[in-house]
């Protein structure tokens, strides 16, 4: 799983004065949450059971993860933190559970009362805007579903990653490699080249080795072996 480890923090990390710029994040979150949603509305029962791209965990799990995270404020993540005695995969399984449902319509539904949530753990609202961009891939590139991401945002995530190890250790996945967007503005690093869409170069960024297929350069086998990297 992508997102299961200890906020580096017990509070939001958003620096004081950019409350403006986190408010403009938001209806981004709640558009891609929404935009998932709708990709799953027809979905039928047993494509449900399909494996995501998180290790171990099926579609359902995902999107009720999903769920979990926009549900989860401050004071409840440190409350399951010590339930669970500071086990953080614990406490993830926990949460997913209590999101799950007991039908996949339940665990859509579920998830579609969360659509517009401003509820989150102690993380920047950038991390919850990553978190559903690449748990939303985790889900529809098994099912087959594509998506047409704004390359805005798209560009505001692979930001954020590549200064980033909070959550999920981008920063340190790309070290040393430049990466280079095709189809926006993207570019970060020096040394072997990584090219490709910024989609692939988020995902792959994140971990998610199979991406690195979509990608050229000297670096991508680099990069590709970093896939495990925590």
């Amino acid at each position: 799983m992508t997102f299961d480890k200890r906020p580096s923090g017990m509070t939001d990390p958003t620096p004081k004065g950019r409350g403006i710029r986190a408010a403009g994040i938001w209806p981004l979150v709640h558009a891609e949450r929404a935009a998932l949603a709708a990709d799953l509305a027809d979905l039928a029962d047993e494509r449900w059971a399909t494996p995501s791209l998180c290790t171990g965990l099926t579609v359902r799990d995902v999107l009720a993860h999903l769920t979990a995270s926009a549900s989860l404020n401050g004071v409840r993540w440190l409350a399951g933190v010590i339930r669970c005695r500071f086990d953080f995969d614990k406490q993830v399984a926990m949460r997913l559970a209590e999101q799950l449902g007991a039908t996949p319509a339940e665990t859509l539904e579920k998830f579609r009362r969360v659509i517009t949530s401003t509820t989150k753990p102690p993380l920047p609202v950038m991390a919850l805007l990553g978190e559903t961009i690449v748990h939303a891939e985790d889900v529809r590139r098994p099912l087959g579903i594509r998506h047409g991401y704004p390359i805005e945002t798209l560009t505001r995530v692979a930001e954020y990653y590549r200064g980033s190890d909070q959550v999920v250790a981008a920063r340190r996945r790309i070290a040393d490699l430049r990466l280079v967007a095709t189809d926006g503005p993207f570019t970060t690093g020096s040394g072997p080249l990584v090219s490709g869409t910024t989609l692939a170069l988020v995902m792959a960024t994140t971990g998610r080795s199979v991406y690195c297929d979509e990608l050229d350069g000297d670096g991508v086998e680099i990069l590709r072996d970093r896939r495990d990297m925590r």
